[in-house]
């Protein structure tokens, strides 16, 4: 799962991408101006923006310069009308990393959107293997040798994004910021429910103590 920023004020096209890109299973958020995707991308964790160009207010191309000006590295691809050359060398020249021209047919993007993960972080495979444990994110199956749990999609969620982050601390607001909409107003408490149904599925498997709680910090999955 990667958690996707779609910057855009056409609703349809909007619409029918986030549905796209939902089905394959990442969370997409959407804004449909210049100065929220500002507000997004500066408050909360995303994997990839995609960027509409002639924005409200505050152009595509200012959101991207902006968000690389606070150190912001997640992959950014233009999704816009605008197919000058001169228009991909500033968009490219302000921090993105493609541009794909509208109209675009959606398999594409799709692709492209593949190829960005795996080449910012090999870490996006859709398994993920820790010792004797395995994580399989396409189906959300949990295996120890043998033995097989399935997860709910937000208990999957929490322990792919600890699974790729091994040895660093994750505290719940950066749990949430992580792996649920920034919309959804969820608490801290809904962090530590899902964690521990989470926890009972891995000591299904004998793995109780997968995931170290560090009291006043968060937690943290020890290699």
């Amino acid at each position: 799962m990667a958690k996707i920023l779609y910057v855009e004020d056409d609703d349809g096209i909007a619409a029918s991408v986030q549905d796209w890109l939902q089905m394959e299973g990442h969370l997409v958020e959407l804004a449909a101006n210049g100065e929220d995707g500002i507000q997004l991308s500066a408050n909360f964790e995303y994997d990839l923006l995609l960027l509409d160009w002639d924005l409200p207010g505050i152009p595509g191309i200012e959101v991207c310069r902006r968000y690389r000006q606070r150190g912001g590295n997640a992959w950014v691809i233009f999704l816009t009308g605008k197919s000058g050359v001169d228009d991909k060398e500033n968009g490219l020249d302000a921090g993105a990393d493609d541009y794909l021209t509208k109209p675009f047919e959606i398999r594409e993007l799709s692709a492209r959107i593949r190829s960005a993960l795996r080449r910012t972080e090999s870490t996006f495979q859709s398994q993920l293997k820790i010792n004797d444990l395995v994580l399989n994110t396409a189906d959300r199956t949990l295996c120890v040798n043998q033995a097989t749990v399935r997860l709910m999609p937000k208990e999957a969620a929490l322990l792919e994004y600890l699974m790729r982050n091994p040895n660093k601390l994750s505290n719940t607001n950066k749990l949430l910021s992580a792996v649920w909409p920034s919309d959804s107003g969820v608490s801290n408490g809904t962090v530590r429910t899902f964690m521990l149904s989470l926890r009972g599925k891995l000591e299904q498997l004998g793995k109780k103590d997968f995931i170290k709680t560090v009291p006043g910090s968060g937690y943290i999955i020890e290699t």
